[in-house]
């Protein structure tokens, strides 16, 4: 028996015991715009129990991909129109499947061919005619990757609907995650950061007050000040939305500032007491955005005050030490660019 026709046995017998087993077939996008070649795909991954979504062209292959659920696509390169290089950056640059795996499949072998691939998006690149064994090795390896991408975007879901879930049902923060995330990546970038700290301001600044799902929601509310053993309580919620968030690879590079986003500048802050620099820098930025909008909204123990009165009083406690002078200077600035009148 020859090794392909021993490979197929193989196949034929895993896919009846994922047929018995209930397992979910998984969806493989085939575009070409030559139908045999559509045909060739269709017969050979359906019989291996994948279910096979059929595109000619790159605009249907979008259309297709519009309607959801594809767990890899097949790509053919030389197609009218709309090349394969091009649906694959039209593929790449939606954010709803940015992550999709595409592999291409070109009659194209050259150095330059495949660097132009890489550049449009594609993950990897089959070259015709193929051998059925390997397009089915890598259809099967970058499907189980597509598996791990979807648990983990599951999992930053459930992070993330938490967080809102937190803001939305206290009426006193009700958008505050949003607005500290808001205003710290404008922080950020006025200081020039570049996209990828952008991305972990961002995260962070949904995620910053993710422990106080764990702090009692009468204590969050309390009007009056708070006893030392509820203050405590209020002080643990950096180090429980660090311990909520460290399991998840994602969201690494968010910890340390969520953990420091209480620091101050001064060391007098918590949980660490950390310094100077010694904070991170993406928590500086946030601890001046988290205390500016807890300033300008409604608390149970205050009311809101104006945009101008908070950071006179920010102002007044960077001098004590408690803000990086620096990082406030160019909050106002960014302030300023919205018209706010701020002296200094």
């Amino acid at each position: 028996m020859s090794s392909e026709a021993l490979y197929d046995k193989v196949a034929d017998s895993a896919v009846k015991l994922g047929e018995g087993l209930g397992s979910t077939r998984a969806r493989i996008l085939a575009v070409d715009d030559n139908i045999q070649n559509v045909e060739l795909l269709d017969g050979l991954l359906s019989s291996r129990g994948y279910e096979v979504v059929k595109a000619y062209n790159g605009m249907e292959a979008l259309q297709k991909l519009e309607e959801g659920n594809i767990d890899v696509v097949l790509l053919d390169v030389l197609m009218p129109k709309m090349d394969g290089y091009e649906t694959c950056r039209r593929i790449k640059s939606r954010p709803e499947t940015r992550l999709l795996p595409v592999i291409m499949l070109t009659a194209l072998d050259s150095l330059e061919d495949k660097v132009k691939g890489i550049e449009a998006g594609a993950d990897d690149f089959i070259t015709k005619p193929f051998q059925k064994p390997e397009l089915l090795a890598r259809v099967k390896s970058f499907e189980r990757l597509k598996g791990l991408l979807d648990e983990l975007e599951n999992a930053q879901n459930v992070l993330y609907s938490l967080a809102s879930a937190l803001d939305y049902n206290d009426p006193y923060t009700h958008g505050h995650s949003k607005r500290v995330s808001e205003f710290s990546v404008r922080l950020a970038a006025h200081i020039g950061l570049d996209e990828a700290g952008l991305d972990v301001i961002r995260n962070a600044g949904v995620l910053h007050d993710i422990g106080k799902i764990a702090t009692d929601k009468g204590i969050l509310h309390k009007p009056g000040a708070l006893n030392a053993i509820e203050y405590k309580h209020v002080k643990d919620h950096p180090v429980v939305g660090e311990q909520i968030c460290m399991p998840l690879k994602f969201a690494r590079p968010l910890l340390p500032i969520i953990r420091h986003h209480h620091e101050k500048y001064n060391g007098s802050g918590y949980p660490d007491g950390l310094a100077g620099e010694d904070i991170p820098l993406g928590a500086r930025i946030m601890a001046i955005v988290d205390v500016y909008d807890a300033l300008t909204s409604i608390r149970p123990y205050r009311s809101d005050i104006p945009p101008e009165v908070a950071l006179e009083v920010m102002k007044a406690e960077a001098v004590k030490g408690y803000w990086d002078k620096g990082l406030l200077d160019a909050f106002c600035e960014v302030l300023r660019k919205d018209g706010y009148t701020i002296s200094g």
